[in-house]
């Protein structure tokens, strides 16, 4: 999976405008988180077709970078999501984003950015 991360202005009809374009061009979006900080905005996304949402993205003319994501399901368990955690932390991997996907009562599956795509897909089964 691949992340894009958006950056827009704060304003009313940014999210709207990013999602109508996105939709317009039959892209569906898998994840999506979006936080503001004064006058700017984040949206954090994964999307069913990278180079689609590239190409809307470009087109629109807003700043964003793009980086791979790690997915990896874990059990339903109160210690699960720490010892996840846990052993990237020790294994020098740094989170920069983490997606609930799904949870179903049994598992939960994630998606999780990194800064070590590397190390972290060895230990991906948690």
């Amino acid at each position: 999976m691949t992340e894009f991360t958006v950056h827009m202005a704060n304003r009313p009809g940014q999210l709207a405008a990013l999602a109508d374009r996105l939709s317009d061009a039959g892209i569906h979006i898998e994840a999506l988180a979006a936080f503001s900080q004064g006058t700017d905005s984040m949206v954090r996304l994964m999307a069913n077709d990278v180079d689609a949402t590239r190409r809307v993205l470009t087109d629109a003319g807003v700043r964003f970078e793009e980086q791979r994501v790690i997915e990896t399901i874990i059990k339903d368990a109160p210690d699960a999501l720490a010892t996840m955690t846990r052993r990237l932390a020790d294994s020098g991997v740094n989170i920069e984003a983490m997606y609930l996907l799904h949870a179903n009562g049994d598992s939960l599956h994630f998606a999780v950015a990194v800064d070590d795509h590397e190390t972290a897909a060895h230990l991906s089964n948690f």
